[in-house]
């Protein structure tokens, strides 16, 4: 039997079991105490309570705005849905660049306040005293290459990242320091899937892979992006696996009609 189908938590150690047992590891978003509870109840291994709800549940342009009191609020509901995923939440731009005691700081508000159980940050040999600092007090850190939205206004575009040889070299560099300093796991984006696969297969730490192609150890989606809630964003390594958009949409549509006609409520729902 599959070690996913089995475990009645998911740790940093089960996904270092499962890349040695080359089980793919499923990772999605999450923001909210209903959706956390759904997905984890599906079977998701991972759960990452991302920056991304700066623009997803906020309507930002950008993570950038996001700040920590509102991940902290986003992952303690999370955190009250979810029984058996590992909970991974995103540091938001400002808590760790540049300063590994703010980093800290913030690292331990995360995982006091919360409960949940690791952070993530993004960057490789430019946050590398942070990420030295946060796992230096026994806070397990997911790492983060390739794009890296947090830095968008360093990139100026969301195009792929490292398809020159001098930007892949650094990736590959900056991955291995990361496994080096005792990081758990990487996430790669939007880079090209030959290089992914590289480094998959050099690390002994799981590789979650997001637009970055097959052969890595699991993937992760924003799940606003994967039920199509959101309708704006079509990358290509998007896949929708449904239209909530349409769905909710027409189910409003029909309440508001009803409402209007007089068929709800009918009889039988009233008192």
């Amino acid at each position: 039997m599959a070690l996913h189908e089995i475990v009645r938590r998911v740790t940093t150690h089960v996904l270092h079991e499962m890349k040695l047992k080359q089980e793919k590891i499923a990772m999605l978003t999450a923001y909210d105490y209903s959706i956390a509870r759904i997905i984890d109840e599906a079977g998701i291994d991972v759960v990452l309570v991302g920056d991304s709800a700066s623009n997803v549940m906020a309507g930002h342009e950008t993570t950038l705005p996001i700040t920590l009191d509102e991940m902290i609020y986003h992952a303690k509901a999370v955190v009250r849905a979810v029984k058996r995923a590992l909970i991974v939440v995103d540091m938001p731009f400002g808590t760790y660049q540049g300063n590994s005691i703010e980093a800290l700081s913030s690292a331990i508000r995360i995982m006091k306040e919360t409960g949940a159980h690791c952070v993530k940050v993004e960057g490789g040999s430019e946050v590398i005293e942070s990420v030295d600092r946060i796992l230096s007090a026994g806070i397990p850190v997911m790492g983060h290459l390739g794009l890296t939205p947090q830095s968008i206004h360093k990139f100026g575009t969301y195009v792929v990242r490292a398809k020159e040889e001098k930007e892949a070299q650094k990736l590959v560099e900056d991955a291995h320091m990361l496994e080096e300093k005792g990081c758990f796991a990487l996430v790669l984006e939007k880079i090209p899937a030959d290089l992914a696969a590289q480094v998959a297969s050099e690390l002994k730490i799981p590789v979650i892979g997001i637009g970055a192609g097959l052969n890595v150890d699991g993937q992760v989606l924003v799940l606003h992006d994967m039920l199509g809630i959101t309708q704006e964003f079509s990358p290509r390594f998007l896949r929708r696996y449904h239209n909530l958009y349409a769905e909710i949409k027409g189910a409003v549509e029909s309440y508001i009609s009803d409402v209007r006609t007089l068929e709800f409520p009918n009889e039988k729902e009233q008192y």
